[in-house]
């Protein structure tokens, strides 16, 4: 075999194409991988919609809204840097 040479596996042929052994090595377990598949998408679901519904049924009528923060009076802009022309 050639140094540059990847292996072929025995489940692809030439053009990388799953072959027959692949599809009878996996199809015990088609069953039970997507009935798992479809209890962890159930699951996740129920999750989520519980969820929603839980936030949705808060009322918040009961807590005071607090009044608008005072905004303080404006003073007028006093720089305190010296300007360039004062310094003689």
């Amino acid at each position: 075999m050639p140094l540059g040479r990847i292996p072929q596996s025995s489940y692809y042929d030439a053009r990388n194409r799953p072959g027959a052994a692949l599809y009878r090595a996996r199809q015990p377990y088609l069953v039970k991988n997507a009935l798992t598949g479809v209890c962890i998408i159930g699951f996740v679901a129920a999750v989520y919609t519980y969820t929603l519904r839980a936030i949705g049924q808060d009322d918040f009528s009961d807590i005071p809204i607090p009044d608008a923060p005072v905004q303080p009076g404006h003073a007028p802009h006093i720089s305190t840097a010296k300007s360039a022309g004062s310094a003689r």
